[in-house]
């Protein structure tokens, strides 16, 4: 399936991403990116229930979606689901080609002093992950729904 959107959020499977973002990309399947998620049942099988019956979903490690989603296409349509930039880092650093990556929402925590946006809050590290990511030429948006108007993060932490 081609991958459609590449996007971090850290509440993964939501209202916004449900409503919003699968039917806008008419997703068959979504993929949760997450080393913490894949390991946890209980996480899982919440995640099932929110998700649309007529959508696949599959969550995966790092190394297991890297596998999986290098190279993959056939028909339908993928969004990809991340927690954080550091999952979209190692990712590229292991290879995978991101064209584009939605940054929809990362939320205030303690150590995110640069807020961007509602719901874009980042750290010194998450700031050097954006770095990193862009370098590898990557398109970087900050969006939480479709009808949103991209923000250019790139610009927005340069301030």
């Amino acid at each position: 399936m081609p991958i459609t959107l590449f996007r971090i959020d850290d509440r993964l499977i939501h209202g916004q991403v449900v409503e919003a973002w699968v039917p806008h990309l008419k997703a068959d399947e979504i993929v949760v990116v997450s080393d913490e998620i894949s390991a946890d049942d209980v996480r899982g099988t919440i995640m099932r229930f929110s998700t649309p019956e007529d959508v696949e979903l599959k969550i995966m490690g790092v190394a297991a979606a890297f596998a999986y989603l290098n190279g993959h296409s056939s028909a339908g349509s993928i969004l990809v689901l991340l927690p954080g930039l550091k999952e979209a880092a190692d990712m590229i650093s292991k290879g995978l080609k991101i064209p584009s990556l939605n940054i929809g929402g990362m939320h205030y925590s303690a150590g995110k002093n640069v807020s961007i946006g509602k719901a874009i809050f980042l750290s010194e590290e998450d700031c050097g992950y954006l770095k990193f990511i862009s370098g590898a030429g990557v398109e970087l948006e900050g969006r939480g729904v479709p009808t949103d108007k991209p923000i250019d993060l790139m610009e927005a932490i340069k301030k």
